[in-house]
């Protein structure tokens, strides 16, 4: 059957191949759920990763922050589990599905770095910057979400990748069916972010004045390799940044692959499945951090509080400790 809309697509020229798009997509989620569903998430797990968290000293106005981010994140859970549960036909509401799990993540996240430091960003990228250095690297979110590159250079971030790796032999063509599977896939996801934001950072260096006044049109010279590397060097990837990356895709570049072509109906049930458990475990992991974090007894009350007024259809399990 012709595919009219795609031809013209391509045509028009920066297109992805649909059947390749949409295999990446869902087998990262399902590796990732995979992983979460192996017992990472589990309460007995996080309160181990957890234990030795000092509470702070009271600071009721960063605490506000934590509870106001974690009511959205549940809100946007929330939203995905109406979409499991109600949507007859899973392909009406697989992109919106996407967008609130990145919404629960992202408001998850935010809630971690409340809890943590108190500060506040203005934009997803700082965001997912202060998750890194607040979390990721105090190895306070447990695996699969926190594998992350400390730089954008390319011999740094091949090495932290190859740890990762080690004699892993799968990537995000299978379909993850055990936790080896999933680590092999959720590899080659950090991989394929990483070569994004390197290419997307060196589009940027070229416009820059820096660049322009070298004379020059790549970087095989010296002096542009290492205004590059000086830039890369201050980049990185992490499990927010591939949220934010993964989005964009759904919602923008790719934009015809995940309801186009042909029939994945029973991969499509599972991906919505997918994002709801993924959702689930991240949550889980940023309730225990933040309720060791808050003022002693305000967790409590702030489950209560949603378990008696909230409107939403859910249970309050993701959050109660």
């Amino acid at each position: 059957m012709p595919n009219w809309l795609l031809d013209r697509l391509f045509d028009a020229g920066d297109q992805a191949e649909p059947r390749f798009a949409f295999q990446g997509t869902v087998n990262w989620m399902r590796a990732l759920a995979e992983v979460v569903n192996s017992g990472t998430c589990d309460d007995d797990e996080l309160k181990s990763l957890y234990l030795r968290v000092p509470r702070r000293p009271v600071n009721t106005e960063a605490d506000t922050l934590v509870f106001q981010n974690m009511h959205m994140a549940y809100h946007n859970l929330a939203s995905i589990k109406a979409m499991n549960n109600d949507a007859l036909d899973k392909y009406d509401i697989c992109r919106s599905a996407i967008v609130s799990w990145y919404y629960s993540v992202y408001f998850a996240s935010s809630a971690m770095i409340a809890a943590s430091s108190g500060s506040v960003q203005e934009t997803h990228t700082a965001t997912a910057k202060v998750w890194q250095a607040d979390i990721v690297e105090k190895k306070l979110i447990p695996y699969p979400f926190d594998l992350h590159l400390s730089s954008l250079v390319t011999t740094t971030a091949e090495a932290e990748i190859s740890a990762y790796r080690g004699n892993n032999i799968y990537d995000l063509n299978y379909c993850a069916q055990d936790p080896e599977m999933a680590h092999g896939a959720i590899v080659s996801y950090v991989k394929g972010t990483h070569k994004y934001k390197k290419w997307e950072a060196e589009e940027r260096i070229k416009t820059s004045r820096e660049f322009k006044a070298l004379n020059v049109e790549n970087f095989r010279k010296k002096v542009a390799r290492e205004l590059r590397d000086k830039t890369l060097d201050k980049g990185q990837v992490n499990f927010l940044i591939q949220a934010f990356r993964y989005r964009g895709k759904a919602n923008y570049r790719d934009s015809i692959f995940l309801s186009y072509g042909d029939n994945n109906e029973e991969t499509i049930d599972q991906f919505v499945k997918d994002l709801n458990d993924v959702t689930f475990g991240f949550l889980r992991a940023a309730s225990r951090y933040c309720s060791a974090r808050v003022e002693r007894g305000t967790w409590a009350l702030f489950v209560e509080d949603i378990e008696n007024n909230t409107r939403l259809s859910i249970g309050i399990d993701s959050l109660e400790i």
